[in-house]
């Protein structure tokens, strides 16, 4: 099994952006979000954000919540 976490990639015609959320980080009180130009600046920004949590928690000793569990 592979692990990686959730996107959630919407185009907003208001902002002309693709706006980019990530369910396994809802809970937390300050949510990772990002945003792209493109579709793949989106998921770039995307891998960038979860990238640089994951390392905070790291530094700060927390545990990142666990990621989806997909066939692979």
């Amino acid at each position: 099994m592979n692990y990686r976490y959730s996107l959630l990639i919407e185009w907003s015609q208001a902002d002309g952006l693709y706006l980019v959320t990530l369910p396994e980080f809802a809970k937390l009180a300050m949510q990772p979000s990002t945003y792209g130009k493109t579709y793949e600046e989106a998921i770039a920004n995307a891998q960038e954000a979860i990238a640089s949590y994951l390392e905070y928690c790291q530094e700060e000793g927390l545990i990142p919540p666990s990621p989806t569990k997909v066939a692979g």
